[in-house]
This record gives C-alpha cells, structure tokens and sequence, in this order.
C-alpha cells in the first residue's frame, strides 16, 4: 500500500507497510497517484514514454523489496491473557468546572458525585500489580472529573505506589490531569516532584475557553488557571507536560488558540477536536470538518515561522519519529483498552478505559472484589473484544493508509458515535489523515 500526497510543495510518497517516505518529482508523483486511486495513467498530461519509464522504475523498487512493501502478517492479542501495565485512577466523580463539551458529563460519568476512598484507590493499585505480570514500568493516570478535589488520597495513593515500587520491584510513572483551577504552591511542588507528566487543560485564547470551561456558577475560569499553569511549567523546567486544549465547531482556527497558548510562554501543546455526535451543539461534523482540516495547514504555517523566529513550540499531533516507531503490535493494537490498560472508578468497578466508565455494558468487575491473595476475576469476554478489535480485524482501517499511525482510532469514540467498537469516526478518521500527513511532512521536509 502506497500514499502519495504533497507537503508545501514537496510531493512524498509513504510506503505504508515499511513506513519508508520517498521524495519525488511531479511527474513520479502524479503517476503514484494515479496508480493509488486507480486512474488511467495515460490521461496524464505527459508523454507515453515517460509514464512508462516511471512505472518500469516503480516495478524495479517493488521487485528488490523498497517500494509498495506487502503487508506483515496479521498482530492479534488475547485480552484476557494480557499483563496491565496502565491504569486510569478516576479519583474524583467530581469537578469545579461545568464544561459544555464533557464527555463524563461534568464529572459524574453517568452517576453520583463522589470522591474514591483510599482503600479503594489501594486496592486498584494492588490489582495493578497483581495483573502486571513481568512488566516492569507501569503507568498510572490520576484522573476525573477533577483529581485536584481528591487531593489527600492523591498523595496517599503515590506513596502507597512508591511502596508497592520496592516490594514488587517495579517502577510507576504517575501521570495526573487536571484543569488547574485548585492548583496552589502546595500542590504545584508535589506535581513537580512526583508526576512524570502532568496535563493541564486550557483551550486557548480567554474568550474561547470561558465561553465553554465554566464555573458552577456560570463563570470563566481562564484568569483562575492561566497564571497557576505557567508558575507550574515554568518550576517544573524539563518536565513532561502539555497544555491540552479543546477545539469546538465554535473556533474552528484554532491556530489563534495555539499561538494564545504559545505567547504565554507554553511550548508543549495539544489541542484535540471535541467528540461529539454530529447533531450536538459544538460539533466537528460533515458541515464544518473542511474547515478543521484547512486549518491545520494554517497551524503548521504558524509552527515553521515560530521555529525560524527562534520561538518554537512543539504540537503534540505533528510530531512524529519515522526512524524509532513504535513496535508493530503496538502500532497494530493502539492504546490497549480493556487490555493493557483499565480505568478504574471511585467505587472500584473496573472497565476498559476512562470514557467507558459509567456504562456497565463494558464493566469488567470491581477492584474490592479481590481474594484473600488479591485475586480478582476481570470480564474475559469483554478483554477479547477488544484485544481482537485492531487494524487488522476492522475492514476500514485495513485499507487505510494511516492505519499505523492511529492504530484504529479510538474504542471509545467509535462506539459512542456508530455504536460499535469496531467502527471508526469518519470525521475523526478526516482530521487524523490530515494531521499524520503534516507530521510526517515536517520530519522529512526540512524548512
């Protein structure tokens, strides 16, 4: 499988199986791609001779191995043999925001608001360990609604790891997310001591954010978070973190939000496209996805010029390395839900990632459930689902050519917008091919 596309004037053609890029001329480029979408080669307005010598040279590189590489044999997991290695530790059903976009339904995830017990939250660490099998490093995500409101069991769970890190010789990254608003010096110095990433969210430009993070009491947040983040980053110094913004149909240039979020002072940044099914107020649908995809070429212009000002800032969706991929079982089955990775709420049910908390159709069991040795019994039927749904088994993303670079998108957003697992976003699937093609433009094309 082949991709030809053009980045800034220069045409690339992506192996996909091989993930080589190749730089050619625009005579090589328009047959490729006439090739790759099945048009007549010569209708092109070239000579018959020069096609030919084009498609002889590609059959020479297909027949030595080096170009339109076949396809490995297909990855698959067992789920519910897998070690977890990653957990999401929902350590508040609640929030201090009341986001218009909140997919856990402002921090209720479908229920009450509540706050994890520490037992609880030990005992899904005791599970962590228990089901990690010869997996050394591990990864917890202190997450929400706002983890910031649970902040005593924050502290109390982290040293229970760095605990359990000695005892079972393992080593436990401790990511946390929050929106920043009860972030104060007490917490800023603990974040930066103990977090090895710490995700603060913040949507760009004031009147952006506050029209959508809002208080309770209908208020913007921005004047709130803003300054409590920089003095975060600014301590934190060579830490992982990112800035991780929203974009709605409702700011849909969203490089002005980027450039807000880099003049004030912040150089790792994200900002996602919201999901939502496309009648939804603030939707990215089939009505406005052109616009968002445009926009990313707006985004990349303004990335090259900070770069070349000696302000540079790093996107987190245009960066990618073509020389150190991930492994393909990796590439193959994404992030793991329901199998290397668990999220795990306030009351100890277990399911297969963040946003399938609250929906008991994908409940794997419950961390207090456990034996007297800590044994507990996850829902091995839930695990295969979703350790046999990967690029190989869905039908769309096996003809895709960006398959490796989502590994088939997310579980989550699939079945929340088509209602299966399975089923890609079309729209997520638009802007994430767009994305992949910029990011893999800017790591070959040097400007």
């Amino acid at each position: 499988m082949i991709h030809a596309f053009e980045y800034r004037g220069t045409f690339l053609v992506l192996d996909v199986e091989s993930g080589a890029v190749h730089e050619v001329d625009k005579p090589s480029f328009d047959v490729i791609s006439a090739l790759e979408r099945g048009n007549a080669l010569y209708a092109l307005p070239y000579s018959r001779s020069l096609i030919d010598e084009i498609t002889e040279e590609i059959s020479e590189l297909k027949a030595d191995g080096l170009f339109d590489t076949p396809a490995p044999e297909p990855v698959s997991s067992d789920g519910a043999a897998s070690p977890i290695k990653s957990m999401c530790l929902n350590v508040a059903h609640d929030c201090n925001l009341r986001c218009a976009y909140c997919f856990a339904e402002t921090g209720e995830f479908h229920g009450g608001r509540m706050l994890m017990p520490f037992s609880t939250a030990k005992a899904a660490l005791d599970m962590l360990i228990k089901k990690s099998g010869g997996r050394h490093h591990l990864e917890v995500d202190l997450f929400g609604g706002e983890p910031l409101m649970s902040w005593d069991v924050v502290k109390k769970t982290v040293a229970y790891g760095r605990e359990l890190e000695k005892k079972f010789d393992k080593h436990i990254n401790f990511t946390i997310t929050t929106n920043g608003v009860a972030l104060d010096d007490e917490k800023i110095d603990f974040i930066n001591k103990e977090m090895h990433n710490v995700v603060i969210s913040i949507d760009g430009r004031r009147e952006v954010h506050d029209a959508l993070r809002v208080t309770p009491n209908g208020r913007g947040s921005y004047d709130t978070i803003v300054p409590k983040a920089q003095k975060l980053v600014r301590e934190r110094g060579e830490g992982e973190h990112y800035i991780r913004g929203t974009y709605t149909a409702d700011n849909l240039d969203f490089t002005e939000d980027v450039r807000a979020l880099a003049d004030l002072g912040f150089e790792q940044i994200s900002v996602e496209p919201v999901v939502l099914k496309p009648d939804e107020p603030h939707a990215i649908n089939d009505s406005n996805v052109d616009c968002a995809i445009a926009e990313y070429d707006r985004l990349a212009d303004l990335m090259i010029e900070r770069k070349k000002e000696g302000r540079p800032f790093n996107f987190f969706h245009f960066h990618i390395d073509l020389d150190n991929a991930p492994c393909l079982a990796k590439r193959a089955l994404g992030c793991g839900a329901g199998v290397e990775y668990v999220a795990v709420a306030p009351n100890g049910n277990v399911y297969p990632c963040h946003q399938f908390v609250g929906d008991d159709r994908f409940l794997l069991g419950n961390v207090l459930d456990a034996d007297g040795a800590g044994n507990m019994k996850l829902n091995d039927d839930i695990r295969r689902s979703f350790g046999s749904c990967n690029i190989f088994t869905k039908e769309k993303c096996s003809k895709c050519w960006a398959k490796y670079y989502c590994s088939g998108g997310c579980a989550a957003n699939a079945f929340k917008l088509n209602g299966s697992i399975s089923e890609p976003c079309e729209v997520s699937c638009k802007l994430l091919k767009k994305r992949t093609e910029i990011a893999i433009g800017m790591a070959t094309v040097k400007d």
